[in-house]
């Protein structure tokens, strides 16, 4: 079968600490939410698979292309929206979509329905730095969607919204899912329960737990994800 996403085997540490341990990851359409306690190694791995840093030993394959030899490639065909997403703080949220659009190569088209499915439209003219945390992770999701890419990463994506929201960016991540990729980094375990396929469960660079919710709550003997989470991440 071909993958999205292949990782075989990956590892990486920072001197003495070891943010992935021998993790071998396979994944096509769906969505995938990555949960762990904060030093878990999920922002790590969110990284090593947009091409932002590089494993110690292991591959990662985008497409069946391998990342570390065709990083331009592969990364054509990942949207990423990283933790604390690195915006333009001075520029204007259309001039900032517009720039990012460039690099891209997106047209006008998709500039336009990246901004609609964000709902930020009301806010175009405003500068960044003036925005909410919530408005501000909602340009950040709209720049990561901009060329309607096979695959997304979206760390935290629904930190700082409000309810309605949450809720909006959770039903369009579930949405494209049919179509996509999505590996989501969450802290929030009811969005897990709500819009993943699929659950991994990280702890200490290690993957404890890998599956549906279903399969994880038998394996862990456990009557809910908190539970399971809590036996999972506590050793």
């Amino acid at each position: 079968m071909n993958y999205n996403i292949e990782l075989t085997d990956i590892c990486k540490s920072f001197g003495n600490l070891c943010a992935a341990k021998h993790i071998s990851i396979s994944a096509h359409k769906g969505v995938i939410a990555l949960l762990g306690p904060n030093g878990a190694g999920k922002s790590t791995l969110m990284n090593m698979i947009a091409g932002f840093i590089t494993p110690d030993c292991g591959c990662i394959k985008i497409m069946n292309t391998d990342i570390c030899q065709h990083p331009l490639e592969c990364k054509q065909n990942i949207g990423f929206l990283p933790e604390g997403s690195p915006l333009y703080a001075d520029m204007s949220v259309k001039a900032f979509l517009d720039y990012v659009g460039a690099l891209k190569n997106a047209n006008r088209q998709q500039i336009s329905q990246a901004i609609d499915t964000a709902q930020i439209k009301n806010v175009l003219s405003q500068k960044i730095e003036t925005l909410s945390k919530g408005y501000q992770r909602r340009v950040g999701f709209a720049q990561s969607i901009l060329t309607n890419p096979p695959i997304l990463l979206l760390d935290e994506p629904t930190d700082g919204l409000d309810p309605n929201q949450k809720e909006h960016i959770q039903k369009v991540i579930r949405k494209m899912g049919a179509k996509k990729t999505i590996l989501i980094s969450t802290h929030l375990l009811d969005e897990a329960e709500t819009i993943a396929d699929r659950i991994i469960i990280m702890h200490k660079g290690t993957i404890m737990a890998d599956g549906t919710l279903t399969h994880i709550l038998h394996q862990s003997k456990s009557l809910d994800l908190a539970e399971a989470f809590k036996k999972l991440t506590s050793k």
